[in-house]
């Protein structure tokens, strides 16, 4: 049976092509969850509803990955929950998304693996960044940039992670993450102007 997930991030904004696009793929109306939801969030009442009340033989439809995560790493936890109740997924517009073929299970594994790659590779960087920071004493200053989530943020920015990316993994506000971005910015000017002092003969 076919299963399908459709969900708008404002509750002004409209669910109708994404229900279409589901019932022409062969959904019965009866089987999609809606919700009107950012995708940032993880705990969701109609996500969490239907991975519930997954069975094994099941496809889940959804019209694009982004309609189940924002985050590549929730979006693979989300698939891997999918998988273990015995069900597939299938995206219409990442066509190569479909583990209902040989071909589909393969290319996940691959984006899968990649996708841990990559978050291996960031928590590495993210530790040399905090040994770094502590190396080089600047966890001086506010007291949200002496805490190791201050220290943590900096790590992060400079590897060029985004805002809202930082605020999701350290669960700070936006407002205290902008605030410690600010500092940071704040302390290149000065750092830069001693080192080129230092280096002045």
């Amino acid at each position: 049976m076919l299963v399908g997930y459709v969900r708008v991030s404002k509750s002004d904004m409209n669910l109708d092509r994404q229900v279409d696009a589901l019932i022409e793929a062969g959904v019965n109306y009866r089987c999609i969850y809606q919700e009107k939801i950012t995708g940032t969030i993880r705990e969701r009442e109609q996500l969490n509803k239907m991975l519930e009340e997954l069975q094994q033989g099941e496809t889940v439809i959804v019209s694009e990955l982004s309609r189940l995560s924002r985050s590549t790493k929730d979006l693979f936890e989300i698939v891997e929950k999918i998988h273990t109740a015995g069900a597939q997924i299938k995206s219409l517009k990442e066509s190569w998304l479909d583990t209902t073929t040989p071909q589909g299970k393969f290319m996940f594994t691959i984006f899968a693996g990649l996708s841990q790659f990559e978050r291996d590779l960031l928590s590495e960087r993210t530790k040399d960044g905090l040994k770094a920071a502590k190396a080089r004493g600047r966890s001086g200053g506010r007291p949200s940039k002496r805490n190791e989530k201050g220290l943590t943020v900096r790590a992060l920015y400079n590897n060029g992670v985004t805002i809202a990316e930082i605020v999701r993994q350290t669960e700070l506000s936006r407002s205290t993450v902008n605030r410690i971005i600010r500092d940071i910015r704040s302390d290149t000017e000065p750092t830069d102007k001693a080192n080129k002092e230092d280096c002045t003969l």
